[in-house]
């Protein structure tokens, strides 16, 4: 396998396919973080295997693999003897997983941008994301444009990078899914376009702007945010 190959599968955030009988693994791991970023799971929230199993339709054991691949992007916390638990971000974990990720992605950005690119599937995210936000999908809606940027730095080839962007963008989709505004506030598909618009062109300069300048608007949402009540409610 290649480095983009690797990054590929180290990176991506799967989207559900239509499927019949039991989800696959990767549309069942976009169904209980779509879940967690559409509050139906809230922050502090804990829940059981068994009763995830009977809300997707999945095994105990296809949660469990689901929980564990959350838990390492911070998104479940697992402890022994006691019930998961949906993470809730605070703001000095809001504000270093930003800094850390505005100095990876730029860098992400400017190698993928001395390779040829394939921009085809990442406007097909972008039609994606705005019909999603048509139908009110907040879910899908945060979770696409994170497909959406570690799909391009996947693009760049370093595989290290790209694994590392993979553990920052979960955790910002996390704290965005505690932002009461509405998905417009901090949709960025119009950004997305510009960004591969200025890529196509040759201009990487203009691709990076752009996306300082998205994350400058999450920074400051997401730092002036008044996070939804913390749950401690059990789910059996």
């Amino acid at each position: 396998m290649n480095s983009f190959a690797t990054a590929q599968s180290l990176t991506a955030l799967p989207f559900p396919r239509q499927s019949f009988g039991k989800p696959l693994a990767d549309d069942l791991y976009s169904q209980i973080f779509d879940a967690i970023l559409e509050r139906r799971l809230l922050p502090g929230s804990r829940f059981t295997e068994d009763s995830l199993g009977q809300m997707f339709g999945a095994r105990r054991s296809e949660i469990r693999s689901v929980l564990t691949r959350l838990a390492h992007q911070q998104i479940i916390v697992l402890r022994p003897h006691h019930r998961p638990r949906v993470a809730a971000s605070d703001i000095e974990q809001i504000r270093q997983t930003l800094h850390a990720r505005r100095l990876t992605e730029i860098m992400l950005v400017h190698l993928a941008s001395q390779r040829p690119l394939d921009l085809k599937p990442l406007r097909e995210i972008i039609d994606q994301q705005r019909q999603c936000l048509d139908f009110g999908q907040r879910g899908a809606v945060l979770r696409l444009s994170g497909e959406f940027h570690l799909r391009l730095a996947a693009m760049a080839e370093n595989a290290p990078l790209a694994h590392f962007l993979g553990s920052l963008v979960p955790m910002t989709a996390l704290a965005l899914a505690q932002f009461d505004g509405q998905i417009e506030d901090y949709c960025a598909w119009q950004t997305h376009t510009q960004m591969l618009d200025a890529l196509e062109c040759g201009d990487a300069a203009k691709a990076q702007a752009l996306l300082n300048r998205h994350l400058d608007c999450l920074e400051e949402i997401l730092l002036s945010l008044k996070p939804v009540q913390v749950q401690h409610r059990v789910t059996s």
